[in-house]
């Protein structure tokens, strides 16, 4: 096998098993936390939680990834989520979830920012779609089978059983790059010349193009946010549904948008990227909107495919916008950074504000925020976003 199928083989394993992990417990969350007896406004800081540490390191550790290369921290941050993974089968209350949900933040910032740089250093120009695209399968059917199987294994077993079934495929992914991945000193890459000026982290936030992508990036992700946080409450408050229907409904949003990636990572290198961004965005403004008034297991999942669709078109031009950036300002782990860091505002944003919400109004006021939220973000990316 060539050296960069390869490493691409070894990093698309990697994150597919450690989503399949994340999305096994994070549709659970919500429902546990509130047999503990958290106020939804507490549901909404155990998902923010995650988000505020991963916000705060992924550019910093990007920017350490363009300099002392990336699987050191790939590794290292797979080791501490396992880690973190287990813990979660000791805990008993509000505060415990909330501090390991901070911990795994902080872990979390190493591995899929510093493996989707990664995937853009040895990504040929104009295949920046379809690359991309391919990688990002790994991330939505990792986080399609993964609630299918919390749900399942939540209703035959423990929720405990759940918790270090996410530890055991996070090892998975730990060994996988460990042994795996080359040293990357061996494939002398000029990323890591010493001669090579590199761009200063806040000069590439004013940088108007990639300002966009960040723009668009948190508003699509505050809707993400919302939509995980809450409709596995208001799947099991409202319409009484079971842990594994609730798996189902969340694993159709990322199971659609996986089975799109490929083929729109094509569209993209062919057609106007920008066009498509915009075209994910009102899908995902109408899906959005459709949540807030979803009476039933059907409408609400027909609402999350609708979403998933909206992911499935507009993903794969971003990340090729992102990776086409990257490469001029010679910076792709912080490019890459900044996009998770907007991914992390967006996770932070739309629990806090979904969980005040809720705490004072309804699911359906909490949605339609979520509907008001994401098209701002693509009138603003429409507007701002200009080609080189």
């Amino acid at each position: 096998m060539p050296a960069m199928a390869k490493i691409f083989a070894t990093l698309f394993l990697a994150v597919f098993v450690t989503t399949m992990g994340a999305g096994l417990v994070a549709p659970l969350l919500p429902v546990y936390a509130n047999e503990l007896g958290a106020s939804a406004l507490q549901i909404g800081f155990i998902f923010a939680a995650f988000s505020i540490t991963r916000s705060l390191f992924v550019p910093y550790f990007g920017k350490l990834s363009d300099q002392r290369g990336r699987k050191p921290f790939l590794s290292l941050g797979l080791l501490i989520y396992f880690l973190l993974s287990l813990l979660y089968a000791l805990s008993h209350d509000v505060m415990a979830l909330i501090g390991l949900r901070l911990a795994q933040g902080f872990a979390s910032a190493m591995i899929l920012p510093v493996a989707l740089a990664y995937v853009g250093d040895i990504t040929p120009p104009d295949k920046e779609g379809r690359m991309m695209g391919a990688f990002n399968i790994s991330i939505y059917f990792g986080l399609s089978v993964g609630p299918l199987l919390g749900g399942i294994l939540r209703d035959w077993f423990d929720i405990r059983v759940s918790f270090l079934s996410m530890g055991g495929l996070t090892l998975v992914g730990f060994l996988l790059c460990f042994f795996l991945l080359p040293a990357e000193k061996e494939r002398r890459n000029p990323r890591f010349s010493k001669n090579v000026k590199r761009a200063s982290y806040m000069g590439i936030m004013k940088n108007p193009p990639i300002m966009a992508l960040f723009i668009f990036r948190s508003c699509f992700t505050t809707c993400i946010g919302i939509t995980w946080a809450f409709i596995p409450l208001l799947g099991s408050s409202e319409l009484k549904l079971s842990s594994s229907l609730i798996g189902v409904v969340v694993a159709v949003n990322v199971l659609v948008a996986g089975l799109l990636q490929t083929p729109m990572g094509y569209v993209a290198d062919k057609y106007n990227k920008k066009i498509l961004v915009i075209l994910g965005g009102i899908v995902a403004v109408s899906a959005t909107l459709y949540l807030a008034f979803a009476p039933s297991f059907f409408h609400l999942a027909l609402a999350n495919t609708l979403f998933g669709v909206a992911g499935g078109v507009s993903l794969p031009a971003i990340m090729a916008l992102a990776v086409i950036e990257g490469r001029r300002v010679k910076a792709m782990g912080s490019v890459m950074g900044l996009l998770a860091q907007a991914h992390s505002l967006g996770m932070l944003i739309g629990p806090l504000i979904g969980g005040i919400l809720l705490d004072t109004t309804s699911f359906a006021i909490i949605f339609l925020m979520g509907t008001f939220i994401i098209a701002v973000g693509t009138l603003l990316f429409w507007v701002r976003y200009t080609w080189r």
